[in-house]
């Protein structure tokens, strides 16, 4: 019998390959967290309008659907003391309409790390670097202010297209002295950076992928085409 992996695997594991040698470790978790681990403990309390944008599947429980990899920080560096360099690759859910760009279920793959003497440039050229590894050494991108309640400073990184426009495909910083702290760190001493790509949107530019419901229509003959 045989088989192949699936496009948002091939392109996982490219970027997984890629930080295995710098000393990342690969997390897994669960997809049903707690308000702390999606939240609170990312520097966005209850009354934070982030909370709002990201349209949260919310059980009766009052836990929820993981909204972003970055839930699961909390729960990995309670057993973990830095130095660390981790990824977290996962499937995440919002309360999205759905068309050919967005759906309520969709992949991302996280990092963090935190460590001594940690800068931005550290964060921009390892960013630099996989994007010129999945996509080809003549990309060519740019870097630009934006906001993240866990990061401070923050940015987006764009690609240009052949068209001449940007695209945006990631959103990254250096975490926020208040996350730090949660960790019960001391930010004076230790700074870190994260990252959060998303999946389809590095499928659309490394395999020509236009539509991101096909992730998950089970169609062998969209699965067969990234390698």
């Amino acid at each position: 019998m045989t088989g192949h992996l699936h496009p948002l695997t091939v392109v996982t594991e490219k970027i997984v390959e890629y930080f295995r040698p710098y000393g990342f470790e690969v997390i897994t978790g669960p997809e049903i967290v707690t308000t702390e681990e999606n939240f609170d403990s990312l520097n966005i309390p209850a009354d934070h309008p982030a909370r709002a944008e990201f349209d949260t599947f919310y059980l009766n429980d009052g836990r929820s659907l993981r909204a972003h990899m970055t839930s699961l920080y909390l729960r990995t560096m309670k057993d973990r003391q830095p130095p660390v360099r981790f990824l977290f690759p996962g499937r995440c859910f919002r309360n999205e309409a759905t068309d050919a760009t967005h759906n309520h279920t969709f992949h991302q793959i996280d990092g963090l790390v935190i460590d001594t003497e940690i800068n931005l440039g550290n964060l921009i050229a390892s960013l630099e670097g996989l994007l010129k590894n999945l996509v080809g050494e003549s990309i060519e991108f740019r870097v630009r202010n934006s906001y993240f309640p866990f990061t401070e400073p923050s940015i987006e990184l764009d690609i240009k297209r052949s068209g001449g426009d940007w695209l945006e495909m990631l959103g990254a910083g250096m975490v926020n002295p208040n996350v730090i702290r949660y960790y019960g760190l001391d930010p004076a001493v230790y700074q870190g950076y994260a990252f959060g790509i998303g999946l389809e949107r590095m499928l659309n530019v490394a395999g020509g992928v236009d539509d991101v419901r096909n992730n998950l229509s089970g169609d062998y003959r969209y699965i067969g085409q990234v390698k």
